[in-house]
């Protein structure tokens, strides 16, 4: 059984079937790619999976436990944390002030992950952000105001927000979405450094295939909100359903 676990999740919005019998299997410490053209209902599973949808029929079990029925804000604090498309940062803050936002809120409780609570000391958390930020490459960046940064910079100090909050598994929504090439480069390398650092396991919603194959072990392949395929990249490359389901025609 994987770490994140989809059976049979149904999803209709009126009369739009946005996901149709989708099971998805996500196994620890892998990097797990959910790609598909336009429509085909990549982020209403992404909501489904981190409480901001709830399915009509099906289930969505993580580390054992089912997400249905609970808040965004539990499914959090059972280890799941999401990167969204635009990254949601304060960009009147400066970046260590972002970075000290989950850290004091873990302190105090709202983040107590696993069932564990922070005791640690004013100094003990900003030393712990200043880390991540240095596991990022951002810890010369600290004193910069957010919003004077690039996309690519609001999108690592996004994820650094996130991984302080230790979680088991981080979503990924389009994380290189307008980014220039060099910041998706930069951003591929982060995340297979990040993976190999903390064991971690990764779920990517992403268009830019040169991402999906740079990291992905492997794929699943949703069109109209059906799964066409789950494979390992090499087997999901000139798959004839693939093919179909992005340029419209059978190979």
């Amino acid at each position: 059984m994987g770490l994140l676990e989809v059976k049979d999740v149904n999803k209709r919005f009126g009369g739009l079937q946005a996901l149709g019998n989708v099971n998805l299997s996500v196994a620890e410490n892998s990097c797990h790619a959910i790609i598909g053209p336009n429509g085909a209902g990549k982020s209403t599973l992404l909501n489904c999976l981190v409480g901001k949808l709830i399915p009509d029929t099906g289930s969505v079990m993580f580390d054992g436990q089912s997400v249905l029925g609970r808040t965004p804000f539990e499914i959090n604090q059972m280890g799941i944390s999401r990167v969204f498309q635009t990254p949601e940062i304060f960009g009147d803050l400066t970046v260590m002030e972002n970075m000290l936002i989950p850290c004091f809120a873990r302190r105090d409780g709202s983040f107590a992950l696993h069932g564990i609570r922070s005791v640690m000391s004013e100094g003990e958390l900003r030393d712990q952000a200043e880390a991540m930020l240095d596991d990022v490459n951002m810890l010369d960046k600290r004193n910069m105001h957010s919003a004077s940064m690039s996309r690519g910079d609001k999108r690592r100090l996004e994820m650094a927000m996130c991984l302080v909050q230790n979680p088991k598994l981080l979503l990924l929504d389009e994380p290189t979405a307008g980014m220039a090439r060099a910041d998706t480069n930069n951003t591929i390398d982060l995340l297979k450094e990040i993976k190999e650092k903390r064991n971690i396991t990764i779920a990517i919603i992403e268009h830019d295939m040169h991402v999906v194959f740079s990291l992905a072990e492997r794929i699943t392949v949703l069109a109209q909100g059906t799964p066409l395929v789950e494979d390992t990249p090499e087997n999901i490359k000139g798959h004839p359903k693939v093919k179909e389901a992005y340029l419209g025609e059978a190979a």
